[in-house]
């Protein structure tokens, strides 16, 4: 029997949640687990899922591989309930934390937290984590540069997320490339790519696979976007796929 999937943190809402129901149990099925739903204004309308292995990796042969599973469901169930372009990706290098065992994996690293709820007066904390308390229910963050005689170290209580990753550095990206959870690099030169990145990065997916717009039911009279068009808006760290291309380059046929 198969053990239990481990419980996301942080849960999607809206539009994004009603994909999350339909694309999740699927996603699992093939042997991945969803990481984020997140539906942004991107050539009209993008859905991105971000999806990984347990152990944290995933192949662009991957990323096509839950694309093809999920788009036919996503047509029949029509949660979006318009044209859209379906992106799917790996969480990318400064991922979303939204499982404790992220927080223990990534343990040592530099992260971003928001907390739902105000903690001592604030929800937002940029430190590095410590390992997640043995029950799961806090995780502590040391705080570089406090003030005098404020604590320089917080346990942020994990039921309280809204939203955390990891911040884009060279040690980061280094331990990324030596797990496998990371593209190739271009070049030696990580500091300078450290710095280039880090403010646009957090949205870029590591593989994009894009298909064909869904088509509006014939009844409505919504515009279709424009077939074979990619997302505009800048180009992430990361690669289409062949397949990906061709589907688009078959589309103007």
């Amino acid at each position: 029997m198969a053990e239990p999937t481990e419980k996301r943190l942080v849960g999607e809402t809206g539009v994004a949640a009603r994909v999350a129901q339909v694309v999740e149990g699927p996603i699992e099925g093939l042997g991945f687990r969803l990481v984020r739903v997140k539906i942004s204004n991107a050539q009209g309308c993008t859905v991105q899922i971000m999806a990984e292995r347990p152990d944290g990796t995933m192949g662009v042969d991957e990323c096509e591989t839950v694309s093809r599973a999920i788009s036919p469901l996503l047509d029949l169930e029509d949660p979006v309930g318009g044209a859209y372009y379906l992106e799917v990706s790996s969480p990318g290098i400064d991922r979303p934390l939204v499982r404790v065992s992220d927080f223990e994996r990534w343990a040592g690293y530099e992260a971003k937290v928001e907390l739902a709820v105000p903690l001592d007066g604030r929800k937002r904390f940029r430190g590095i984590l410590n390992v997640p308390s043995p029950d799961g229910a806090t995780v502590a963050i040391d705080l570089p540069d406090v003030k005098p005689g404020l604590p320089s170290r917080i346990e942020l209580p994990l039921r309280d997320l809204a939203e955390a990753h990891l911040v884009l550095t060279d040690d980061l990206i280094r331990e990324s490339l030596r797990r496998g959870s990371a593209p190739p690099q271009d070049g030696d030169d990580l500091d300078e790519e450290a710095e280039d990145d880090e403010d646009g990065a957090e949205e870029a997916p590591q593989f994009r696979v894009i298909p064909q717009p869904k088509r509006p039911k014939p009844k409505a009279d919504k515009p279709v976007k424009a077939k074979g068009q990619k997302p505009k808006g800048k180009p992430g760290p990361g690669v289409v796929t062949k397949a990906a291309r061709l589907k688009n380059r078959d589309t103007l046929h």
